[in-house]
Formats: C-alpha cells, sequence, structure tokens
C-alpha cells in the first residue's frame, strides 16, 4: 500500500472509531492546561485530573502559586510522579510568566519551549489545544501508535516521529489525529494486551500480525 493510502486509511479509521477524541486533562484556560500537562509527564491523565481537581480550586492564577512555600506544592501534588521536581518547575514558571509575560501563557512555540517543565510535547499540546495553532504532539501512545502501524521505524526518536508525521498528516489534521492517536493508544492499541484480535488496522501491523500468530501457535499446542 501506497504511504498516502496507508495514511489515509488509518486517519479514517481512527476517526471512525474515535470521532470525538480530545484532550482529557480537565483544565479551563491556558494557564491550567500548561500546569496540568507538565504534571502529565511520566504520569497517567487520570492522576492529574484528580489532583488538579484540588489543585486548580485552591490556586487559579501564577501568584497563588508563589505565595506558598515550595514545601506546601509540594504536599499539594505528592500523587504525581517526580512530584518535587515539578513542584519547583511550576514555581519557576509562574514567577517567568509573570516577569516576561504579564502572567499569561504565551503563545509561541520558542517561548513555551524555554518555560521550566516545559518540552516540545507540552508545547505543541498547549499550542494546539489552548491556542487552536496545528500540531501534533508525541507522548507514549502516539509513538507506539505510529510505530506499530509502519507510519515511523522503530528507530525514530520522538522528534523523528513528530516530523515524519507532520509530513505525512495534512495540517489541518494535525490536532485531531494527535488525539486519535492517542485515543487508540490508549484505549485499543495498548503497550500491553493491545486488542489486536479486534483492530480494523491488524493487516498494517507488524508487531499485530506477529502477536496474533504466536498466540494462535500457543492455542494450538494446547
Amino acid at each position: 500500500m501506497a504511504t498516502s493510502a496507508r495514511v489515509r486509511r488509518v486517519l479514517d479509521t481512527l476517526g471512525e472509531m474515535f470521532p470525538d477524541a480530545h484532550c482529557e486533562l480537565i483544565h479551563s484556560n491556558p494557564f491550567e492546561l500548561t500546569i496540568a500537562v507538565l504534571l502529565s509527564a511520566q504520569c497517567t491523565d487520570e492522576t492529574v485530573n484528580k489532583v488538579t481537581v484540588n489543585l486548580f480550586h485552591k490556586y487559579k492564577t501564577p501568584e497563588d502559586y508563589l505565595a506558598v512555600p515550595l514545601e506546601q506544592l509540594e504536599q499539594d501534588i505528592r500523587r504525581i510522579g517526580l512530584f518535587r521536581n515539578k513542584a519547583k518547575n511550576i514555581q519557576k514558571l509562574c514567577q517567568i510568566l509573570l516577569d516576561k509575560y504579564n502572567g499569561e501563557v504565551p503563545q509561541k512555540h520558542e517561548q513555551l519551549t524555554e518555560l521550566p517543565g516545559v518540552g516540545r510535547k507540552t508545547a505543541n499540546v498547549v499550542m494546539s489545544t489552548a491556542f487552536g495553532v496545528p500540531a501534533i504532539a508525541v507522548d507514549t501512545h502516539v509513538e507506539r501508535v505510529s510505530k506499530r502501524l509502519g507510519l515511523a521505524d522503530e528507530t525514530d526518536s520522538v522528534l523523528e516521529v513528530e516530523k515524519k508525521l507532520m509530513r505525512k498528516v495534512p495540517r489541518v489534521e494535525w490536532t485531531l489525529t494527535h488525539h486519535r492517536f492517542i485515543f487508540f493508544g490508549r484505549y485499543h492499541c495498548k503497550a500491553q494486551s493491545p486488542r489486536c484480535e479486534v483492530c480494523l488496522l491488524l493487516d498494517m501491523c507488524k508487531f499485530g500480525k506477529t502477536r496474533m500468530k504466536a498466540e494462535q501457535r500457543r492455542n494450538n499446542g494446547k
């Protein structure tokens, strides 16, 4: 199958499976989204949402986060992995927002990635979800799905996966594709126990076909 046809089939199939895919981090403004995505590194969205429901009620502005001792903020997010480092980054980020951006989250990618704790993935999420700028944020789900479906090579870095997807996917579909790949990876093409037996894209997935053949051999050996 030609690359363009392969990509189109993936996009259309995931569009049918997850037409309403969206960012599952609960937030009400760009500032809350930035904090939530920062907290989500090496942590599930579900856990982050359980923490931010109280965090965002307690802290509403950069000034609020800076008004408490670091130890207090650490306690507020201690259920999150790497909570000590993330608490430091949150306060540093808030200080920069006040010093350079009048307390507002900047809308330019290079400005976002200069903020403590905000890498390329976080910046892409904020750009696309908060400000409507097309972007593809490659998290563990997007990377896994891209490689399993042959849209990227197994040896590709996260940045290489992002660049390949940006070339292959129409720009107008970048943001939706990002969300649909996440939903597909989170609820269907899981790292462990993927639902290969009912996957509409199994014939495109070398990983899935190998896994199903191995399972068939085990069943036949019983």
